[in-house]
């Protein structure tokens, strides 16, 4: 499959564009926020993306998706980090619907694809415990109670928890807390017994929650995959939900760079405009070559996706993309910030929520220090 995008993608590309640009502009997220919106997000535009099939492109025909691809996906997710989109798109499609169509049964992907699909579910990821991204280390339990399990705990970090109609739990089934092995995973409902969930405000005024299981009882045929074996459907959905946060923030980093460059050719000192001193043209050209670089690590992951290729070449391209999009999201976001003045410190100018939504994101999942020690051990060091 060649590194480049088709016509029927760039199609797609082009109608995403057009949708966030005209229907989801950084001034929905500022009046999301302003008002304190409960969701965060607005309901009846997630609707609207919903009918644009774009909570069905990855998935199979028989669960009433698309099967367009992750690099369909892909460009969809990048347009929407242009506008900086709040949605249920990340959480729910390429994290909580990843894990259920690596792992779940046939009655699993049935039910909970069909319903994405379909926007009639939101879902999330309860997998973190700790200030920074360790997938592994898990001290939430799941005790063995008949025919099903009692699940106690406590999760942070949980991306639209605060909305999700289900959840997906991470917990330990065996083994030590910071063990690979004795990790199972559940479908839990998020309004069950015993399952408290209170939203997290966060800085870039992306959704988030704590999340905390007590006693809280589900059935046997709650379990997404194998047990003690929940760690091999982590993995890669992980690493494709890394991919598809590379894609989102490529699309911000291209927004920042964009605006900062028309600030340059607008704003005038000493009676010129200030792209025309050569000490900003350099800096913008190191910006510009930072992102090419980008590009290309996210196209290629999104290939991978699509191509089937081993899950140890996926994990490489995914810790690869998310160090190198996420250094070049925060050099571009704060080289926005300096080019802009004092007036890019101010909340009227919407760059600052560009360098907001870089500090967000390259946590989200690991961060470039992350990524280059996993891709540094994937390669045998």
């Amino acid at each position: 499959m060649s590194m480049i995008l088709n016509e029927e993608q760039n199609m797609l590309k082009d109608s995403a564009k057009d949708f966030c640009t005209t229907k989801t502009p950084i001034t929905q997220l500022r009046k999301l926020r302003d008002e304190a919106n409960p969701d965060g997000f607005d309901r009846a535009t997630w609707a609207e993306m919903v009918g644009y099939g774009w909570s069905a492109i990855p998935w199979a025909e028989e669960h009433g998706g698309l099967a367009f691809g992750y690099k369909g996906l892909g460009v969809v997710t990048e347009e929407t980090g242009r506008t900086l989109t709040s949605s249920p798109l990340f959480a729910s499609v390429w994290v909580a619907g990843t894990i259920v169509n690596i792992g779940g049964s046939d009655a699993q992907k049935a039910e909970v694809l069909s319903k994405l699909a379909a926007g009639e579910l939101l879902m999330a990821l309860a997998l973190e415990e700790s200030h920074r991204h360790s997938p592994y280390q898990v001290a939430s339990t799941a005790q063995p109670d008949g025919d099903g399990y009692v699940l106690n705990g406590s999760k942070t970090f949980v991306l639209d928890g605060h909305v999700a109609d289900k959840l997906i739990v991470v917990a330990r089934t065996s083994g030590d807390t910071n063990a690979r092995a004795g990790i199972s995973l559940f479908l839990v409902d998020a309004s069950a017994e015993g399952v408290t969930i209170s939203r997290t405000i966060m800085a870039d005024s992306r959704n988030a929650a704590n999340v905390s299981l007590a006693n809280v009882k589900v059935a046997g045929d709650a379990m997404v995959g194998a047990l003690d074996a929940g760690a091999d459907v982590l993995d890669p959905a992980l690493d494709i939900a890394r991919i598809g946060l590379t894609a989102e923030m490529l699309g911000s980093t291209l927004e920042c760079f964009e605006r900062t460059i028309a600030y340059l050719k607008e704003r005038k000192q000493f009676g010129v405009v200030i792209g025309s001193f050569q000490a900003l043209k350099h800096r913008a050209a190191n910006m510009f070559c930072e992102i090419e670089l980008a590009k290309s690590c996210v196209l290629e992951a999104l290939t991978a996706l699509d191509e089937g290729r081993d899950a140890e070449e996926v994990a490489k391209l995914a810790s690869l993309a998310k160090a190198k999009v996420g250094e070049t999201y925060n050099l571009v976001s704060r080289e926005g910030i300096q080019m802009h003045g004092g007036i890019g410190m101010t909340d009227e100018f919407e760059i600052g929520f560009f360098i907001k939504r870089a500090a967000v994101a390259e946590q989200t999942f690991g961060d470039a220090n992350f990524h280059r020690n996993r891709y540094g051990e994937l390669e045998g060091y």
